[in-house]
């Protein structure tokens, strides 16, 4: 098995680039391990392994992603999340656990996160609802990539005017988070129902706009009219304006 995870590092290697590297970490406030790779050529890389083993099985290709989860490499997450949302159409609902733990124990940055959650936990909670409840418990978990992934995992789906109701209850339940990272996920999260429920977002934002972080909220009302967005932005309370 692990000649596949080995020839996987050895091309990630042989398409590494220090001022790739360099530039990537611009983007992270933590120390985050890259090997340096354009994501253009780490999806050609995904794609090219995945033909390799994509007819091993659902369990063996989810232990190829637990091991490059494992690594603490951006690319290799990637490339994890790559193959876990390629495997969709067979996901079944004990799956669920496979994927907490991934978020909970791996997960270390925005751009790991964001992936796994809008496109594998996203299309899993849109094929298996209930698990939404375990969304809203995230939202209480000490890891903030966790309570991130509460949001995040319901961005696509709403986008499509979906969950409407779990989307403002899980924004509730973080509302006050002190995390900017957790702020600007539900945010989004938001900015994302607002596209096929402008009104009723605005509503909610408009009712909570005094406890509501002011990065959370210029995030939850950036599509929609300038009109309306002046109109949340407006008498900010003198303590929201400290935030």
């Amino acid at each position: 098995m692990h000649t596949i995870l080995e020839g996987i590092r050895e091309e990630l290697r042989s398409k590494s680039d220090e001022g790739v590297r360099k530039s990537g970490q611009r983007f992270f406030k933590e120390e985050v391990r890259l090997h340096g790779v354009k994501a253009s050529e780490v999806e050609k890389i995904a794609r090219a392994f995945f033909k390799t083993v994509q007819n091993k099985g659902k369990k063996a290709i989810f232990f190829y992603c637990e091991k490059l989860f494992r690594s603490g490499y951006l690319e290799e997450s990637f490339i994890a999340c790559h193959w876990a949302y390629a495997l969709r159409r067979e996901y079944e609902p004990e799956d669920f656990p496979v994927f907490e733990t991934w978020i909970g124990s791996y997960i270390s940055n925005w751009a790991s996160c964001d992936t796994l959650c809008n496109h594998t936990v996203g299309a899993f909670v849109e094929m298996y609802p209930a698990h939404i409840e375990n969304l809203k418990s995230w939202t209480q978990s000490e890891n903030r990539w966790v309570r991130r992934g509460a949001a995040v995992s319901l961005i696509v789906p709403a986008r499509r005017g979906k969950f409407l109701a779990d989307v403002f209850a899980i924004a509730d339940l973080l509302l006050s988070d002190p995390d900017d990272m957790v702020q600007k996920g539900y945010g989004w999260m938001l900015k994302a129902a607002s596209q096929a429920h402008q009104k009723a977002v605005f509503d909610f934002v408009m009712a909570r706009k005094s406890r509501m972080p002011r990065v959370a909220l210029r995030y939850a009302i950036e599509k929609m009219p300038e009109d309306l967005r002046k109109q949340a932005m407006e008498k900010r309370s003198p303590g929201f304006l400290l935030q």
